[in-house]
């Protein structure tokens, strides 16, 4: 009797001990997918904060790229400009010193126009050389004369000093020039003064009445 309760005994403990173990094992299952599952949502949430990180840094990458191409293009732009500033500078370089000689070349030119050719002949060959040769250097470093007279009147060359009634000649055009305009290279450095034509009072009420009539 004492034998069968031993035994009964050991039995007992040992399903006990067995029901322990599978306790033990389903407990330590339990905690290690518990655990699992808290790692797979600890990564879930660092991919997340990852995502959003590089989200952001994709974002100020194309603000800065864009901040670039806006500071490359305005370097262009001032890089574009100072070489045109550059290149007016040298191209005009001589400006003034050619606007401080024009007056004088043009008291040269009035001494030849109003020289009496019968009783200062040698004085006014002298004035024709000095004029010639004046005339030479200055084409040679880019001066010209504006030509004015019977062209039509361009406020880009010319400038009014009064209007004139003409009946054969078309309104605002140059009949008469007042003093020469000069072009140092390609830039207008003084405009000509001119005295336009303008339609005569008799012509402009002919014209009203014509058009008066075109219109009845």
């Amino acid at each position: 009797m004492l034998d069968k309760k031993k035994q009964f005994s050991e039995k007992q403990i040992k399903e006990d001990v067995k029901t322990d173990e599978t306790k033990i094992e389903i407990e330590r299952d339990t905690n290690s997918q518990q655990s699992l599952e808290n790692e797979v949502e600890e990564k879930t949430e660092n991919i997340d904060e990852y995502e959003s990180r590089i989200e952001e840094l994709t974002t100020e990458n194309e603000r800065l790229r864009d901040q670039l191409l806006r500071k490359a293009a305005e370097f262009e732009n001032y890089k574009r400009r100072t070489e045109i500033e550059t290149s007016n500078f040298l191209k005009y370089a001589g400006e003034f010193v050619v606007t401080q000689i024009l007056p004088v070349y043009d008291d040269i030119r009035r001494s030849l126009e109003h020289a009496d050719s019968k009783n200062n002949e040698s004085f006014k060959k002298g004035i024709e050389i000095v004029y010639e040769k004046f005339s030479r250097i200055l084409k040679e470093i880019g001066v010209t004369k504006i030509e004015a007279k019977g062209k039509d009147f361009d406020f880009n060359l010319h400038e009014a000093l009064m209007q004139k009634e003409v009946d054969d000649i078309p309104p605002h055009t140059v009949i008469e020039e007042i003093e020469p305009g000069y072009m140092y290279k390609d830039k207008v450095i003084r405009h000509t003064k001119v005295i336009v034509s303008q339609a005569s009072s008799v012509n402009a009420e002919d014209n009203s009445e014509t058009q008066k009539d075109a219109n009845e």
